[in-house]
């Protein structure tokens, strides 16, 4: 998973946790921010602040819904899409890809394990359940450089 998010970000510019980002927007155009950050699975205040730095550097533009002006919608922006088109691998990693192979009775077998296995574990930080798994093994949640 490494080595997959080392290249998202070499290739990219971005951390693993935007290009994902960016990947959902881009499959879901117009979609508001509570959206993106259920799909996700981080809190809606980091999405809003991930989804502003996305924007500030081009990567990302919000609309107002003319219905309801509070509601802001998202499209990945002509850089967006140029970025996306030099990704590696699946946006949300290797990890997940290979979960979506398994069968129920495989992942159902998996969870008891890792349930186990985690109530084994010293030291665990709960902050991390919050925290997507391209943003354990990127540097940061900065925009890194410009896609070569």
């Amino acid at each position: 998973m490494r080595q997959h998010f080392h290249a998202v970000e070499e290739n990219c510019g971005l951390t693993g946790t935007q290009t994902w980002m960016l990947r959902e927007v881009q499959r879901h155009p117009g979609i508001g921010i509570s959206e993106l950050a259920g799909l996700l699975g981080i809190h809606q205040s980091t999405c809003s602040i991930m989804v502003d730095k996305l924007a500030v550097h081009d990567f990302l533009a919000k609309t107002r819904d003319p219905a309801d002006r509070r509601r802001v919608g998202l499209a990945v922006s002509a850089k967006g899409n140029q970025t996306l088109k030099h990704l590696p691998g699946p946006a949300e990693g290797v990890l997940p890809e290979a979960l979506k192979t398994l069968t129920e009775p495989d992942l159902a077998g998996l969870q008891q394990h890792l349930d186990r296995l985690i109530q084994r574990l010293t030291g665990a930080q709960e902050s991390y359940g919050n925290l997507p798994l391209a943003g354990m093994f990127g540097k940061d949640s900065t925009i890194q450089k410009e896609p070569t």
